[in-house]
């Protein structure tokens, strides 16, 4: 039987003609085509990522925001680190070598709101450390906690101590200069330098309540918000309603800080000239929080003080006015402070 009886198809010039046919039907393909159809996907996906971006924002920008100054910490060389005190987990940042700076932050907030000032001192030469006091920030909020003033000192005191530091340069804002104030005079020996910025700590005449530091209306944080900045300014609602979803979770904690600080059981009016170590004392002048009246006080108290004044800060200023504070800053815990009892007035730049 022959093949083309059998059903058997025939190979050879057959089989080269039809694949033949098929390399002349495909038309070669077009670089510049496929190079604009890449180019489509990648603008397709930039903007979907563009959108997932915004959508994050709109609904939790505080948790972006804190993401991105935990990145920019983390590029400038500062690590996220937990140590134990007293059966609870604290959280701080380290970063940098020589000379140790502690950072201590204030009521309702956390050691990342230093990050404009950390990785100037760490080029500087200086091995920082930025503490979340018990309760805020990362660190553990245990419910029998007082988070008072004298608790949150021990847990500084023993954090300097866990870490063998001695001659430390102690920086504390708003409560937390409060907090700085009370080691340096709990743990004299071991506090080289003291920076208060923005600091409580003596009697005032406050012009707020402790509801105002517990904001649980958008209108409320604008309220906080106005004391804070040099001038008035409005928070976008967007950020406001996350904001009022973070203080509500934080409230309990800032409650019992603010409630023990009212009181005023730890103030430490009349006890400020015991403090011997080099003391340097920043103030935005536009302080609404805490009035500049504060700072000259402290600074007439402490003997071997520096008040510097900054023009156009507000309690704010370690954050918002860092560019102008840290050369000076950076100065003074290198040793080059300028004569005591000085005080100076410093203009916008």
């Amino acid at each position: 039987m022959s093949r083309r009886q059998s059903g058997a198809r025939p190979s050879g010039r057959s089989d080269r003609a039809r694949k033949m046919r098929n390399v002349v039907a495909e038309k070669p393909k077009d670089p510049a085509a496929l190079s604009w159809k890449t180019y489509g996907y990648a603008v397709l996906a930039m903007l979907v990522v563009f959108l997932l971006g915004a959508a994050a924002v709109w609904q939790e920008p505080l948790k972006v925001m804190g993401m991105l100054t935990r990145a920019r910490l983390a590029y400038n060389g500062f690590h996220s680190e937990y140590t134990t005190i007293r059966g609870n987990r604290i959280h701080y940042y380290e970063g940098g070598s020589g000379a140790p700076v502690v950072l201590v932050h204030g009521l309702g907030s956390r050691a990342e709101d230093w990050a404009n000032l950390m990785p100037q001192l760490k080029q500087a030469g200086f091995h920082v450390y930025a503490i979340d006091l018990l309760g805020y920030g990362r660190s553990a909020q245990p419910a029998n906690a007082a988070y008072s003033i004298p608790e949150e000192a021990q847990y500084v005191e023993d954090f300097i101590a866990q870490r063998g530091l001695d001659k430390v340069s102690l920086v504390g804002w708003s409560m937390g200069g409060w907090v700085a104030m009370r080691v340096a005079l709990d743990q004299p020996k071991r506090i080289g330098r003291l920076v208060l910025c923005n600091s409580a700590g003596i009697r005032f005449e406050p012009s707020f309540t402790i509801f105002d530091f517990e904001p649980t209306t958008i209108p409320a944080v604008q309220r906080l918000y106005r004391m804070l900045m040099p001038q008035p300014a409005e928070v976008p609602d967007f950020l406001a309603r996350d904001m009022v979803r973070k203080f509500k979770q934080l409230n309990w904690v800032v409650d019992r800080s603010a409630r023990s600080m009212f009181r005023g059981d730890d103030l430490l009016d009349g006890k400020l000239g015991r403090l011997q170590m080099p003391t340097l004392i920043l103030w935005g002048k536009q302080d609404h929080l805490i009035p500049l009246a504060t700072g000259i006080s402290m600074h007439e108290e402490i003997s071997q003080s520096v008040l510097e004044i900054y023009d156009g800060c507000g309690h704010l200023a370690p954050g918002q006015c860092a560019a102008r504070i840290a050369p000076r800053l950076i100065d003074f815990l290198d040793g080059k402070e300028p004569q005591a009892r000085k005080i100076t007035e410093i203009g916008p730049s």
